[in-house]
């Protein structure tokens, strides 16, 4: 097994959680107050991920400037997945949001230079289907 398999599956059950947490939460309350208790959520990981670090986090001003990006992106984004959770079914918005590695291979493409297979254009191909299909 690779070594970066079995985090890859935790990833995948959480964020099959987090997918399904979402509109429990929403059916108690408003979508932004659903996203400010998921930011709290968060906030609880980079701490306790921080005390595994002994407090001594990497500051690169490079890297720290991408790690600001990556936490501004990925808020607006779950700002917009509470609200189109809230107005639409959940198995719907789930299948469209989780699609988002395809602006990441697109980005990829252009800004990093990494080559797309033949396959892999399949795969995008296929995964636009999906989005005419869930619609």
């Amino acid at each position: 097994m690779t070594q970066w398999l079995p985090a890859a599956l935790l990833a995948l059950l959480s964020f099959g959680l987090w997918g399904l947490f979402t509109k429990l939460a929403i059916v108690y309350i408003d979508s932004k107050s659903a996203l400010v208790f998921q930011t709290v959520g968060v906030v609880i990981v980079g701490l306790i991920t921080m005390g595994m670090l002994n407090f001594k986090p990497a500051t690169d001003i490079k890297g720290l400037s991408f790690g600001l990006l990556t936490g501004l992106a990925y808020g607006i984004g779950c700002l917009f997945y509470f609200i189109a959770a809230d107005k639409g079914k959940i198995i719907t918005v789930v299948t469209l949001t989780a699609l988002y590695p395809l602006v990441t291979i697109i980005l990829s493409y252009f800004l990093l230079r990494e080559a797309v297979t033949l396959k892999q254009c399949v795969g995008i191909f296929l995964a636009l289907a999906a989005i005419y299909f869930m619609s």
